[in-house]
């Protein structure tokens, strides 16, 4: 199942990008009407993306919350708590950098901006972003949840942690008495994965929905205008793939080759929706096919979804120098290295932000005397970058589960890249391996 669906993901994404531009080839006329039919078009397709994302949504919640309280619960103590922990934000911490440092070196070595001789904006210019709701003092405050309630319906991942580590640690203090409510933890978890099993098999059409609907809309001339500085970002990319990759094989070996393998059905899903959220419950099955034991992927990557965002860190070096090129402002190596550490700082409040790594490069520009407008420049382009971020971020957390279950004595056995379920008995529901989560 899991490799027809592979399969069905990349052909949806192939027929998307097809449809989308003989759809705006042949609509959009350049007139008002024009673009007026393919905007509508576009939103047609939309509809689908956004029950798929919103059936997603359905499923993070409980998802997070059963699996990382079983796993805490698995643990048995709070120092292999405190110790996971400790190392999951210290891997965090250096792959941020990492990401940064890459993005500032790669747009200084390819300058995607220079030459471009844009006249700088009135004064008062803006990109429209509202970067009044990010700072970090509101940030922490929101770490922690006002209402369990309120966390669960708001899909506040970070506030859900919180939560959930609390609900852990309290069910291993209490011990015995407190069994019952492990196993009907344990047992949400087997619900919620069939839920998400269900739900996987709209992905394709998701995919495509997506897909078809941006190139409906914007057409192939949205990615000539800035080919140069989207190639750019894409081999940046690259670069830090192949570098998280190789630090990866440092500590797991020749099985980072294997993690490629497992993971890249929610890779794929998340690149074409440009949504971490729908690779989540996929890159937990995926993750413990592979080895990595639930108790610390169940852990490590709702963490992750707040602290490791490589692809963002990249970007926002890379988007923030860009721009200081295309309006020819020179900074020196001081000012890129205190933006380096400005945003290392500021990133961290990103988790819950709409559209976080634009905020936070907007609420940086001024810091530099660069101009917020300049975001203009990307912003029609930003969905097909924030395609190659998304799936970069979903590399960097499955790389740091992988290490950190390393780390924390090695992997379960493996099961199969692609399983295909057993015929299911007469008047049975449809097979699945029940045992998806297995107990340490």
């Amino acid at each position: 199942m899991a490799k027809r669906l592979t399969l069905y993901i990349l052909a949806g994404l192939a027929l998307g990008l097809v449809t989308g531009l003989i759809l705006n080839g042949w609509l959009d006329d350049g007139s008002p009407a024009g673009k007026e039919l393919v905007t509508r078009i576009a939103g047609y397709f939309s509809i689908v993306t956004t029950i798929f994302l919103r059936l997603i949504k359905m499923i993070i919640a409980p998802l997070v919350f059963a699996t990382l309280v079983s796993g805490i619960a698995q643990m048995g103590d709070t120092a292999a708590l405190g110790r996971i922990g400790a190392r999951s934000l210290g891997w965090f911490i250096a792959a941020s950098l990492l990401s940064l440092s890459l993005g500032l070196l790669m747009v200084n070595l390819l300058q995607p901006g220079v030459g471009l001789g844009l006249a700088l904006p009135a004064a008062n210019s803006s990109a429209g972003l509202e970067t009044a709701a990010f700072n970090l003092k509101d940030f922490f405050a929101h770490i922690v949840p006002a209402s369990m309630v309120d966390a669960m319906a708001k899909n506040e991942i970070l506030q859900i942690v919180v939560m959930s580590v609390f609900v852990g640690v309290a069910i291993t203090a209490v011990g015995e008495k407190a069994a019952p409510l492990v196993r009907a933890v344990d047992a949400l978890v087997h619900v919620m994965l069939q839920v998400t099993d269900y739900v996987m098999r709209v992905a394709p059409l998701a995919v495509f929905a997506a897909v078809a609907g941006t190139l409906t809309e914007r057409g192939p001339a949205v990615i000539g205008q800035l080919a140069y500085f989207m190639g750019s970002f894409y081999l940046a990319l690259l670069c830090l793939w192949a570098i998280l990759l190789t630090i990866g094989f440092l500590f797991i070996g020749p099985r980072i080759r294997e993690l490629i393998r497992y993971v890249r059905e929610p890779l794929l899903v998340a690149f074409s929706t440009a949504s971490s959220e729908a690779a989540y419950p996929r890159m937990l099955e995926a993750l413990d096919r592979f080895g990595v034991p639930p108790r610390i992927a169940s852990f490590v990557l709702p963490l992750g979804y707040s602290f490791n965002l490589d692809g963002s860190m990249i970007y926002m070096t890379f988007a923030s120098i860009f721009i200081a090129q295309a309006y020819g402002i020179d900074m020196s190596l001081g000012q890129m290295v205190t933006m380096l550490l400005v945003l290392m700082v500021t990133s961290k409040g990103i988790a819950g932000v709409p559209r976080a790594s634009l905020v936070v490069i907007a609420a940086t520009l001024p810091m530099f005397n660069l101009p917020e407008a300049g975001l203009l420049l990307i912003l029609a382009i930003d969905h097909f970058l924030d395609m190659g971020r998304t799936a970069t971020n979903v590399i960097g957390n499955a790389v740091a589960s992988a290490v950190i279950a390393k780390w924390e004595g090695g992997f379960d056995t493996k099961e199969p890249v692609a399983i295909e379920p057993p015929a299911a008995p007469s008047g049975a529901g449809p097979a699945r391996d029940v045992d998806s989560f297995r107990k340490p």
